[in-house]
């Protein structure tokens, strides 16, 4: 079920971030924020690594149940 849910957060932001929402691309500075430190920046590239990771994250937790 975490699987699930890290899933859809990550659709939410890669949906966001792809097609810049700018009134929600604002809401998202506090997980800016945390990437920084990290050297990940919220931008369009980010926004579509998170939407192909989501599927794949969807995979990983259907073959691996225990997660």
């Amino acid at each position: 079920m975490v699987t699930v849910v890290l899933a859809v957060v990550l659709a939410v932001v890669g949906v966001v971030l792809a097609w810049p929402i700018d009134s929600l691309v604002s809401a998202l500075a506090p997980v800016g924020d945390l990437l920084a430190p990290f050297g990940l920046a919220l931008d369009r590239q980010t926004g579509f690594i998170c939407l192909f990771a989501s599927p794949a994250l969807l995979v990983v937790g259907s073959l691996l149940p225990q997660i």
